[in-house]
């Protein structure tokens, strides 16, 4: 079994939503990188981040911060949260993680869904929640 360490960002901050209410937030950190990297140390072997302001404006918010994340681990990340179309995907990928999950695309337009998993190969993930 492989374990999921998630790291949800907000105000680039981490943070928890209780049953994904934006309002009822909990921070739980002021740097995402020393998280990151605190996952890391215990023995994670991925890292699952998700931009929640991505999430809510329906395209990706993070790109800066979750680069950050990336360079500074050496364990894959997958990243979801407003990866609503094929620039946004290619525009993860560039920030270096190495998988990308999707779910609203998933669940409204499943035939771009199989396009983008045609195009990323082993790469494209879908989140069920």
């Amino acid at each position: 079994m492989t374990v999921y360490p998630a790291i949800d960002l907000r105000g680039g901050r981490c943070v928890r939503l209780l049953q994904g209410a934006f309002e009822r937030e909990t921070v739980y950190g002021d740097d995402p990188v020393a998280v990151a990297r605190g996952f890391e140390a215990v023995g994670a072997r991925w890292l699952h981040v998700v931009d929640l302001d991505g999430a809510r404006a329906g395209h990706p918010v993070q790109h800066e911060l979750v680069a950050r994340i990336c360079a500074a681990v050496h364990i894959p990340v997958q990243l979801g949260g407003g990866l609503r179309d094929r620039a946004a995907i290619e525009a993860a990928f560039a920030t270096g993680a190495s998988r990308v999950v999707v779910g609203t695309t998933a669940a409204h337009d499943p035939d771009r869904c199989g396009e983008l998993c045609a195009a990323h190969p082993g790469r494209v993930v879908v989140g069920l929640d």
